[in-house]
């Protein structure tokens, strides 16, 4: 699915560069120049300036690369963690049985 970068959320684009934005200054922290860190990533420098502008264009995998040489890929795999998912536990919560009942069959012994 090709999503016209025009119909991009307001949100999910904020969230981007953001996250951009945050990568930058994690490289930069740890003294890591540009073209280093993309040696390290496997991408061009080119593609880590897209990535540290929050550009949507960019592949999920060349992000993660960047994550793993900032020593940082951990936490994308807490990103979507269900035990932190407030939402989806509250809805999954709401359609827990009122009550159980063992079948006759299942209480026999049979």
């Amino acid at each position: 699915m090709n999503m016209n970068i025009k119909n991009t959320p307001i949100p999910v684009k904020r969230a981007l560069k953001k996250l951009g934005q945050d990568l930058c200054n994690a490289r930069k922290r740890r003294r890591i120049p540009m073209q280093l860190a993309a040696e390290r990533a496997s991408i061009t420098r080119a593609t880590l300036s897209k990535i540290e502008r929050g550009e949507e264009g960019v592949s999920l995998g060349a992000y993660a690369r960047v994550l793993f040489v900032l020593g940082m890929v951990g936490r994308l795999a807490e990103l979507v963690d269900s035990a932190s998912d407030q939402l989806g536990l509250e809805l999954e919560e709401e359609n827990l049985p009122k009550r159980i009942r063992i079948s006759k069959k299942d209480s026999s012994g049979t």
